[in-house]
């Protein structure tokens, strides 16, 4: 299982020196676009696409390019702050919810659903190849309205 990180036991919105100190715990380096990038990811669980954390970013604090975010997001996801959802090959989340847990991915609307991990059982698993372990199960249910 992964650390569910300081953020997801924290009740309240995070904001600037709780941001900070979280990006620094994590080696990230708190940039001013880090920071308000993390601010609004933090404010409650969510899964957003990089485009709309990038739109919802620049209504609050305008500047903060393409490329900024994606690289931060993608920073964020490989130091464990975040969660990446692959959806489907076209559609990537990114989830402030770092507690175990599955999805439900909405093909009709686009949107991402958490499942509590206690909800899904998984059975056994394959046989990993030698010199590997586990770090986690990602189960997405995909559901969509009948044709």
């Amino acid at each position: 299982m992964t650390d569910p990180g300081p953020h997801a036991m924290t009740p309240e919105p995070m904001r600037g020196d709780a941001i900070v100190a979280l990006l620094r715990a994590h080696g990230i380096t708190p940039t001013y676009q880090r920071v308000q990038i993390a601010q609004f990811l933090f404010e409650r669980d969510q899964h957003l696409s990089a485009d709309q954390v990038l739109e919802s970013v620049n209504a609050r604090h305008a500047g903060v390019s393409k490329a900024t975010v994606y690289n931060t997001l993608g920073l964020f996801a490989d130091k464990g702050l975040i969660r990446e959802v692959i959806a489907d090959p076209a559609r990537v989340f990114y989830d402030s919810n770092t507690h175990p847990h599955h999805h439900i991915f909405d093909m009709d609307r686009g949107t991402l659903q958490d499942i509590p991990a206690t909800d899904v059982t998984v059975g056994t698993l394959p046989t990993l190849p030698e010199g590997m372990v586990v770090e986690g199960v990602d189960v997405i249910i995909r559901v969509r309205r009948p044709r």
